[in-house]
């Protein structure tokens, strides 16, 4: 069977659970819906605009302590990579024929930095650090990048606001593959 196969029945699997799920719920009064309180904890998402980031702050030079701590040992100690990806530098790279995608010259939208270091990192602990630290972090990445200064503190204003080098080098939300 091939791989496209496989998939397609799993996804059916699933599908027809959730309806049977939901019918057993209507029909026979088995289950309950989640609570607001009880899928809070997974409404953690950021939109690429800075919707959804929480309140708290954090400073690039807090952010180079937790990175030495947290992140080093995988992205380097200035973010040149090793086991984990290259996160500085390659500014200018991408239209070229070798390109170096890092934060700073590949990402189109600060928030979604906080975003991926809160929900992924670090790798060995993924959403242990505080939401400062995710701040602080993200400041000493940009900060890495040259899209911050080394005395920088970011909030959820201050993220929001900050533009990507490549940030109009991608699609909007008219994908040409997609017809309305």
């Amino acid at each position: 069977m091939r791989w496209r196969e496989i998939y397609g029945i799993a996804v059916a699997i699933a599908l027809s659970a959730f309806v049977n799920g939901a019918q057993a719920q209507s029909t026979y009064g088995i289950g309950r819906p989640a609570t607001a309180a009880e899928t809070a904890g997974w409404n953690i998402d950021i939109g690429r605009d800075g919707s959804n980031l929480p309140e708290g702050s954090g400073s690039v030079s807090h952010g180079r302590e937790v990175f030495a701590q947290q992140c080093a040992s995988c992205h380097g100690e200035k973010g040149e990579g090793g086991l984990g990806d290259r996160l500085a530098g390659g500014l200018g790279t991408i239209g070229t024929a070798k390109p170096v995608r890092t934060v700073g010259s590949y990402w189109p939208y600060a928030p979604t930095l906080f975003d991926y270091i809160r929900r992924a990192m670090p790798q060995n602990a993924p959403q242990s650090l505080s939401d400062e630290d995710v701040y602080a972090v993200s400041a000493y990445v940009l900060n890495l990048n040259g899209l911050l200064g080394a005395d920088a503190t970011l909030d959820a204003k201050s993220l929001a606001a900050v533009k990507m080098p490549n940030r109009d080098r991608f699609v909007g939300d008219a994908r040409p593959d997609v017809k309305k």
